[in-house]
């Protein structure tokens, strides 16, 4: 499809696309273009109308709401809707394992993913897990 769209897009690409086309043939298409184009005018306004419907009703109610007193905490007690919760990012994980790499640099690990290839080749050599705990 996004090949299609580069071709529909750019000026030459469509050119050539269509160098086999005749005249009628091209009318046609533009016709059918113009049609395409008039019922995603009409969507879109029937959207944009739905949405301003329904933002207008949205401030209706909490016209109403102030006027009547009443809180979003009134309506939904302690349930309160998910749209107003805070998501926060968890911190991440302390290293729980640590190993000096023959370069000299500390490689740490914290138990979860894949292990790093320093830690798993001295493992596979005989030392213990626990060895390298921090």
């Amino acid at each position: 499809m996004s090949e299609f769209l580069d071709i529909l897009t750019h000026g030459r690409r469509l050119k050539a696309a269509t160098k086999d086309l005749t005249v009628s043939q091209l009318h046609d298409v533009a016709e059918k273009l113009a049609k395409v184009i008039t019922d995603r005018e009409h969507e879109e306004a029937a959207e944009l109308q739905a949405q301003a419907a329904k933002l207008a009703k949205i401030e209706e109610l909490r016209r109403a709401m102030a006027a009547a007193d009443i809180t979003e905490a009134d309506l939904f007690g302690s349930n309160v809707p998910a749209a107003a919760k805070v998501k926060t990012k968890r911190a991440p994980k302390p290293a729980k394992f640590a190993i000096v790499d023959s370069n000299g640099q500390r490689v740490t690990w914290t138990g979860q993913g894949r292990m790093p290839k320093v830690l798993a080749q001295a493992i596979a050599t005989g030392k213990e897990l626990n060895d390298f705990e921090i």
